[in-house]
């Protein structure tokens, strides 16, 4: 994570946009007290939204309520191979 102001941010933009998409990193630019902006990648952002649309499901809501349940209870689960 890297964090900067706006002014250095105004300076440095295109090393930072770099450092974003290059290295995955997330820009936190500060602009005041309790105020800011992030700043992640694309990829990242589409891979944020997809996670939550799969846990949105309702199906998937059960699964997980369901795989906590069994590991409350002290069950373990395996994945099955399908040949």
């Amino acid at each position: 994570m890297i964090t900067t102001t706006i002014s250095n941010f105004r300076k440095d933009i295109k090393k930072y946009f770099n450092q974003v998409n290059d290295d995955f990193e997330t820009l936190i630019i500060n602009r005041g007290k309790d105020s800011g902006v992030v700043v992640i990648s694309l990829e990242e952002y589409n891979s944020l939204c997809a996670t939550q649309y799969e846990m949105s499901t309702k199906r998937n809501e059960q699964r997980l309520d369901s795989a906590i349940e069994k590991l409350k209870g002290g069950s373990s689960f395996t994945k099955e191979l399908s040949e």
